[in-house]
């Protein structure tokens, strides 16, 4: 009997010894409570998609602290170097950098459906813009933008680069929305209820400007419509405030055949030679469509370092065209998506975007392989944030940058069976699909149950409102 006893006897002698170090200040496995760090959330997902690098992890955890993901580390590892008074737990979902809108009119989100099936030029001149000349103010620009904002950030967006009147109104609503903003300084030569003329429109831009410098979630750029509209004068001019202010440019170009015919009889010049010649081509330029591109510019915009924004549901709306992004990202172009506004498209869903261009890529070039599920996720994130120059703040989740996330829950029906999250992201997914939201590491959004979401800055009611406001207003300008 004693030749078993002993040797129990060591054994629980060893457990006893085992669990005082467990619980003493300094254990066997460096598991310290007073010696964790403390961190303002802790984000555990069952899939995160860095972008950067082009990669899948498994069972991992994204630590943040004062707005800044501090941390990537496996689930299973967060416990022991860290504590947090909020921890998310996403048992279903793909975390994801936030989706960012890289061409939008976000106020025209309250002309919704009012001139579908027409062309561009006569939706412009016939529909919208004397819908605008009869309603453009800043009440209408904040209340447009801020119904935008709440369909955005349902949609996964985090991150818009507007072009439209009134910067100031928009920054205020997106503010209060909590999304991110470049915010265009609208250029052009015809007068507006904005301004009566080109130089108005540098002044009221630069305005605008001065008076959104102290806000961090917001940036400017300088937008002039498009050639069309805008004078070699006045692209010379507002060229030089670029300069001198450091401020970036974005423009629609090559949208239309239209458009390039006219360039032709007016200037004997296709649009991009002629705002080459004004030496308007450089890394802190963004174009909008480029649908009709030769192969010798998308040369000159790749040695220019020039970026794209691909809008392909209102290119296809409008029957502008299909831009050829496949060519454009193997000559060395940065592309990135974007709606365009809701009047043209009709909706602000970057999920949509992604999945367009992926397929259209595809069925243009012939080639299953022209863009794959990763690079759709890299243009409506990473590039956008190139694009935007805030890709050393946000567009994929790494430590140092912002937490500027987006989770979709993946365990629906319609996203069953899962074999590659990003996969089902791009052609399975939709927005419907998005759960959570935040903007520097803040929620900004959370679905609660079947089509039913909160908003941290948005009240229901108050959308309602807007809407029944405007709705009767600009009925009168339908089709």
């Amino acid at each position: 009997m004693r030749g078993f006893l002993l040797p129990i006897f060591v054994v629980q002698v060893k457990f006893v010894v085992l669990v005082k170090c467990v619980n003493s200040k300094s254990n066997l496995f460096g598991y310290n409570k007073h010696m964790l760090k403390h961190v303002d959330l802790i984000i555990s997902a069952s899939y995160v998609a860095p972008v950067v690098p082009a990669a899948l992890l498994h069972d991992y955890s994204v630590v943040i602290h004062n707005q800044t993901i501090v941390d990537i580390l496996p689930t299973m590892q967060v416990a022991a170097q860290y504590q947090t008074t909020q921890q998310i737990d996403l048992p279903q979902q793909l975390l994801i950098p936030g989706l960012i809108n890289l061409h939008t009119h976000a106020a025209m989100s309250l002309m919704r459906g009012l001139a579908d099936d027409v062309a561009l030029m006569p939706w412009l001149q016939t529909h919208i813009w004397p819908a605008e000349a009869a309603v453009m103010s800043p009440d209408f620009v904040r209340d447009g933008t801020l119904l935008a904002c709440a369909e955005m950030l349902k949609g996964g967006i985090t991150c818009f680069n507007d072009m439209y009147f009134y910067p100031e109104s928009a920054a205020e609503a997106s503010s209060q929305a909590g999304l991110r903003a470049s915010l265009g300084l609208v250029l052009m030569e015809f007068p507006t209820r904005y301004a009566s003329h080109a130089d108005e429109y540098i002044e009221k831009g630069l305005s605008a400007r001065d008076a959104l410098r102290s806000q961090t979630n917001i940036s400017t750029m300088f937008a002039p419509h498009a050639p069309y509209t805008v004078s070699d004068n006045t692209f010379t001019k507002m060229l030089t405030y670029a300069e001198q202010l450091d401020i970036g440019i974005h423009t629609h170009l090559h949208e239309t055949q239209a458009e390039i015919d006219q360039s032709l009889a007016e200037h004997q010049l296709r649009p991009l030679a002629r705002l080459a010649n004004l030496s308007l081509l450089g890394p802190n330029v963004t174009f909008a469509h480029g649908v009709y591109l030769t192969d010798l510019e998308w040369q000159v915009l790749q040695t220019n370092g020039c970026h794209i924004a691909h809008c392909p549901s209102s290119n296809l709306k409008l029957a502008s065209g299909t831009a050829p992004v496949a060519n454009m990202l193997k000559a060395g172009i940065n592309v990135g998506l974007g709606t365009d506004g809701a009047a043209s498209n009709n909706r602000l869903d970057m999920l949509t975007e992604m999945r367009l261009a992926a397929l259209l890529a595809k069925g243009n070039s012939g080639d299953a392989t022209a863009i794959s599920a990763q690079q759709a996720l890299e243009m409506a994130t990473i590039n956008g944030a190139r694009a935007l120059n805030l890709s050393d703040k946000i567009g994929s989740i790494e430590i140092g940058k912002l937490a500027d996330l987006t989770a979709v829950d993946l365990s629906q029906i319609e996203t069953a069976p899962l074999y590659d999250p990003i996969s089902h992201l791009i052609y399975a997914a939709g927005r419907e699909h998005v759960s959570h939201v935040w903007v520097n590491g803040d929620l900004k959004y959370q679905k609660m149950a079947e089509s039913v979401g909160v908003f941290s800055g948005i009240e229901p009611q108050e959308l309602k409102q807007i809407i029944a406001k405007w709705q009767p207003v600009l009925a009168q300008f339908k089709k």
